[in-house]
């Protein structure tokens, strides 16, 4: 699309500005090639320019001059996102918010910090104190803090604290808006929902406050059991347990963290289904008793492991969430994924029943969570890749059984989990960005208000390809 970005940069001098194309072609993608349909979808989508602001004034001016010229902003964070999220598929400018990474408060219970802050930078600034986040994503040492609220839903911490949109798990949002003269909005209580996981549709995320909970030097377990079914059962009778303080419960069928746990295979016996725990210390004796009660066998326990031992091995949470993908990924680029709910009280009952019929093909990873207040789980199965018309197929059967899948291999906001308009964030998009210039082709409700979401159909940008329009 033709945009004046020669005009765009006399405006913007003074501001960090980056049009080399290899840099910008960097910038302008996530890791969208985890879906093959994505893959094939967007490899070619690049935005114009890139524009890495180091205050909220600069951020101000960007989007005041993009909008007096009609040029489309997708904010990015660190670009660890999974679904094409901060990719431009109108092209324009991508606003990179690496540049305001400051930690502005900690105070009891609460940290302020600015949307680039890098996560587990914001615990270290915490840790003096005592404290940490409550929930972070597998890439907590590389993903910013604002990326994660506008992209992501959950992850470590959340078989405790439940997930982002939970109420109270963001406590405001300070955004800024795309109009003319764009305003500055501070949002609370149910107000962040607006923004929240809207992928930078309908306002610009500036700073975060974010509840805290007390730190503790975790203990991470991987306890193996010979039947899979068994393993989930133990998993979610320990989510269960409320007095025993857990910051992260998987789920890993074999031979999942056999063939694709490479550090950690001195520990992963042939056959083991594995759980993956990380403990508080004061739980640490009843975690051991409630194991042995379910006959499970502990496969590595890193308050028991050696210094010498532990080198080299990473945290557990990369060996969970979307990291486990990644993991395979690096062995086998044939794999793929897909992200499913088991919905309470019947999740085990699904699990066995899809695990089953496509185990082989399809191998299992839970993530055990609190979910409206139950304990349950989220999917991430591994899928090994034949074509999409397969894939597809694979998506219905789990959507048959009653296993929602938010498809990780659509790029739009309702395909990739609502499978419906979200009315608030619409109506926020028309307040906050009347000429929709904020990362155009994420959200359907504005640009196709009529799409029919039962089709099945993949919704694709006008800003992409006449080639991939047509496929």
């Amino acid at each position: 699309m033709a945009h004046d970005i020669a005009a765009l940069k006399a405006r913007l001098a003074g501001i960090a500005l980056e049009d080399n194309p290899a840099l910008v072609r960097q910038k302008s993608r996530d890791f969208f090639w985890y879906s093959p349909t994505l893959k094939r979808q967007l490899d070619s989508v690049a935005g114009a320019l890139i524009a890495t602001p180091s205050s909220e004034g600069e951020v101000l001016r960007i989007l005041e001059a993009c909008f007096a010229l009609g040029i489309p902003v997708t904010p990015r964070g660190a670009g660890t996102g999974n679904y094409g999220q901060a990719m431009p598929l109108a092209g324009g400018l991508v606003l990179d918010m690496s540049g305001l990474d400051k930690v502005l408060e900690v105070a009891p219970g609460r940290v302020r910090a600015q949307a680039g802050a890098i996560i587990a930078e914001i615990d270290t600034a915490c840790r003096s104190s005592g404290q940490e986040l409550r929930l972070h994503p597998s890439t907590y040492r590389t993903a910013s803090i604002g990326g994660f609220i506008a992209g992501g839903s959950g992850g470590v911490g959340s078989i405790t604290w439940g997930g982002l949109r939970d109420l109270g798990n963001i406590i405001g949002l300070r955004i800024v808006t795309m109009e003319a003269t764009p305003r500055i909005l501070e949002l609370t209580g149910e107000e962040v929902e607006k923004v929240a996981h809207a992928y930078g549709t309908n306002g610009i995320i500036l700073e975060v406050e974010m509840p805290l909970a007390p730190a503790y030097d975790w203990i991470e377990a991987i306890i193996g059991f010979g039947d899979f079914t068994r393993a989930a059962a133990f998993a979610n009778a320990l989510g269960e347990q409320d007095a025993i303080l857990k910051k992260l419960l998987s789920v890993i069928s074999a031979p999942i963290p056999q063939d694709y746990f490479l550090r950690h295979r001195p520990y992963l016996p042939a056959g083991e289904h594995v759980v993956l725990a990380m403990i508080a210390p004061i739980a640490s004796a009843a975690f051991d008793s409630f194991t042995a009660r379910w006959g499970g066998r502990v496969l590595f326990h890193s308050d028991r492991t050696g210094p010498e031992e532990a080198r080299g091995l990473p945290p557990l949470y990369e060996l969970a969430w979307n990291h486990t993908t990644l993991r395979a990924l690096r062995v086998d680029p044939a794999i793929t994924y897909l992200q499913t709910l088991y919905p309470f009280p019947d999740q085990l009952a699904l699990v066995a029943r899809i695990h089953e019929e496509l185990g082989d093909e399809v191998p299992a990873h839970l993530e055990f969570v609190r979910f409206d207040g139950k304990i349950t789980c989220f999917g991430l199965p591994l899928v090994r890749f034949t074509d999409e018309t397969r894939l597809e197929a694979i998506i219905a059967r789990h959507e048959a059984l009653g296993i929602p899948v938010f498809n990780p291999h659509r790029y739009t906001l309702e395909e990739g989990g609502m499978k419906q308009t979200d009315a608030v964030q619409l109506a926020f998009k028309r307040e906050a960005d009347p000429a929709g210039l904020l990362n155009p082709g994420k959200m359907i409700a504005w640009e196709n208000p009529d799409f029919d979401f039962s089709t099945g159909r993949t919704y694709l940008f006008p800003g992409l390809s006449a080639q991939a329009r047509e496929e």
